[in-house]
């Protein structure tokens, strides 16, 4: 019976796999054909165009989140945060460690707000405050769907710069907070817990004696699970994305945020903490930023400002920390942001 199962599963695929890839590689076409010859939409029209970016975009996305979810659970299962936590409270690390927590940042799927009570947990585990900083900065701004969607939008070399330009500014803003020892500006209960955090105390990872065929079925539907959770936001953002690229005209960005404008960037980012959104709600807008003209720099700094250093953020930030830390929170990961952006419109 155990051996039937595993082998429904792998057939099931080895069946969907090549499916997925040959309806991601014929896309387009069936896409077009749908658009103007069964809606008998026109290719230049406003509507046509809107339909045309809303389903190309959203069936693309939402099988590239499925895919890499799907990866980074597998890497989720194999080192899950108790291993992680364990790992860095008993080694010496010599520093390494805020780049293993930024890297764990990367691979969980928290958006700014979700990720503070696995912060919570860091520190309660006897991890140091610069550590949970590094995992606390990177975690919204760099994930699976963020990578999934930035690869569909953008191509793979933008993608590995966004992706470790976001680790990066997740290391050194952990370090340099770190370094000012700031732990004195939590909230008083959490203080209370760093005192009484003992690393020998935190649980080791037991791993189940399960084999790869059986871990599958559960990794395949966390990475649904995961699409499921992220689908309005990816509906929503493309949304918004498609209009706005139907019916924007194509200088209404460019004009205030033109890249010979040298407050452009800083402006981005102002107007960018006001909002709240997850990667897969402002991902799909920012391609539109940057089809109307927007340089690339200037429109990830947007985004990382609108996920990473949002108002929402701040409110449940101030539950753990006093309006100080926050303060030098904010103000570090804005300079960086900020510097980021300038990077990569030379970069790019």
């Amino acid at each position: 019976m155990r051996l039937q199962k595993r082998l429904s599963i792998s057939t099931q695929i080895a069946l969907a796999l090549p499916a997925i890839i040959v309806l991601f590689y014929y896309l387009q076409p069936l896409v077009d054909y749908m658009t103007y010859e069964l809606f008998t939409l026109k290719a230049d029209s406003h509507w046509g165009q809107v339909i045309n970016f809303f389903f190309y975009d959203s069936i693309k996305i939402i099988i590239l989140v499925f895919l890499i979810s799907s990866l980074m659970g597998l890497v989720n299962t194999y080192f899950p945060v108790e291993r992680l936590r364990n790992y860095l409270t008993t080694k010496k690390l010599y520093g390494l460690q805020y780049l293993f927590a930024s890297l764990f940042g990367a691979v969980t799927p928290f958006c700014s707000c979700s990720s503070i009570p696995l912060f919570i947990g860091f520190v309660q585990g006897g991890i140091p405050l610069g550590v949970t900083f590094a995992y606390l900065i990177t975690s919204p701004l760099v994930n699976e769907v963020a990578v999934a969607m930035f690869l569909g939008f953008f191509g793979w070399k933008t993608t590995l710069i966004y992706a470790t330009s976001g680790i990066f500014l997740g290391v050194i803003g952990g370090f340099l907070l770190g370094k000012l020892k700031l732990d004195r500006y939590l909230a008083d209960w959490v203080q209370q817990i760093q005192r009484n955090a003992n690393p020998a105390n935190v649980a080791d990872f037991e791993s189940e004696n399960l084999s790869f065929t059986e871990r599958l079925p559960a990794i395949i539907a966390d990475g649904w699970g995961i699409v499921r959770k992220v689908l309005p936001y990816i509906i929503l953002g493309i949304g918004i994305g498609a209009l706005m690229h139907g019916f924007v005209p194509e200088n209404f960005f460019s004009e205030y945020l033109s890249e010979d404008k040298w407050y452009a960037i800083p402006l981005a980012v102002i107007m960018a903490v006001p909002l709240y959104a997850s990667a897969s709600g402002i991902v799909p807008i920012i391609q539109v930023f940057v089809a109307k003209g927007v340089p690339l720099g200037t429109a990830i700094a947007f985004m990382m400002a609108v996920i990473g250093l949002s108002l929402p953020e701040a409110t449940l930030l101030k539950k753990v920390m006093q309006w100080k830390l926050i303060g030098i929170f904010f103000a570090t990961i804005t300079l960086f942001i900020i510097l980021l952006g300038y990077l990569f419109n030379w970069i790019l």
